[in-house]
């Protein structure tokens, strides 16, 4: 699930939130588990508020990542080490709509890395089941 799912700009990998401090928040790093503060002043993204643009508004990071789950059957997504044309093909196999002039191949290094992350961290049903919980109550 994307909820209390973070990525902390200048720090690899994802983070899920532990706990709130006074001046920030504790969090736990998905790829080493080691627990570390994370302070107020850091730029800090929850999961679950990204969107990726695209040709007819925005769609968010939650159906793109159930998009190349489906798309990989659960496994591992493209590398996000590939070269800028194989990640732009792959994005437009996962959401053929995105705008090509917005979103930039480091957004799409960061949302294929993350899905990586997420799959290997066995998240992906709880992504996915969030996602159908939240279209069957709109």
């Amino acid at each position: 699930m994307l909820k209390g799912i973070l990525a902390i700009s200048g720090q690899a990998g994802l983070f899920k939130l532990v706990s709130n401090t006074k001046s920030g928040f504790i969090v736990e790093s998905l790829i080493d588990k080691k627990r570390t503060p994370a302070h107020a002043t850091s730029k800090i993204s929850a999961l679950e508020d990204i969107a990726i643009f695209t040709e007819e508004g925005d769609v968010q990071l939650q159906e793109v990542i159930k998009n190349i789950k489906e798309k990989e059957n659960g496994g591992q997504a493209i590398s996000h080490k590939a070269s800028g044309n194989d990640l732009k093909a792959y994005m437009r196999a996962v959401l053929p709509n995105y705008d090509e002039d917005r979103v930039y191949v480091s957004d799409m290094k960061k949302v294929f890395q993350w899905y990586n992350i997420l799959q290997e961290n066995d998240m992906l049903n709880e992504v996915v089941a969030e996602k159908e919980e939240t279209s069957v109550e709109e």
